[in-house]
């Protein structure tokens, strides 16, 4: 899901702008290095978030956030919502990636440590099937309805979020789920 929701990011919502808006190539360029300024300086607190709210809760947000933002971009193309919007938007979007990171220290917290490197590989794997499937099924689809496009991604975030709630509240090897035997001790 991680992977897919990249995608859509980093296709479609950069299409948008060029698309809807007439971004040029060093008005891309600009809105890009404004976001990894703003992910260079905020990066340490969405460590911190991780660790003071936990995975779940975390991952919970993000996905909730994304939601709202897909949505969004969606009104954008539905409703004629402008660019300030869609500026705000594409960074909110990238600044919710950089919480991304609570998936890999959940992961750390729940993998044999003899297993993460394979699983880590894997991983990789379906992200870039994603990152070669989703763009062209979805730029079919783009054809038909731009503002479809990001009902599916909310969707997808949506799904997120109800996976997300599936992490206990402190996960580790034997309690990676609610739904884990260890989990009702905890």
């Amino acid at each position: 899901m991680a992977g897919a929701r990249r995608q859509i990011f980093v296709v479609f919502a950069g299409f948008m702008l060029v698309e809807r808006f007439g971004f040029e190539v060093h008005e891309m360029a600009w809105l890009l290095l404004v976001n990894l300024l703003l992910n260079t300086v905020l990066a340490p607190f969405a460590g911190r978030a991780v660790g003071y709210f936990g995975e779940r809760s975390t991952l919970a947000f993000e996905y909730l956030g994304l939601v709202g933002v897909f949505l969004a971009y969606g009104g954008i193309y539905y409703f004629g919502w402008g660019l300030s919007l869609a500026i705000l938007l594409f960074v909110l979007d990238h600044l919710f990636f950089s919480l991304a990171l609570a998936l890999k220290t959940y992961f750390q917290k729940i993998a044999d440590p003899a297993d993460i490197a394979s699983s880590a590989a894997v991983a990789f794997t379906i992200n870039h099937i994603a990152a070669v499937f989703l763009p062209v099924a979805l730029g079919f689809f783009w054809l038909y309805s731009p503002a479809g496009v990001f009902v599916i991604a909310a969707a997808m975030a949506f799904a997120s979020l109800v996976l997300a709630l599936m992490i206990p509240r402190h996960p580790r090897s034997g309690c990676e789920t609610i739904f884990s035997p260890a989990a009702a001790i905890s």
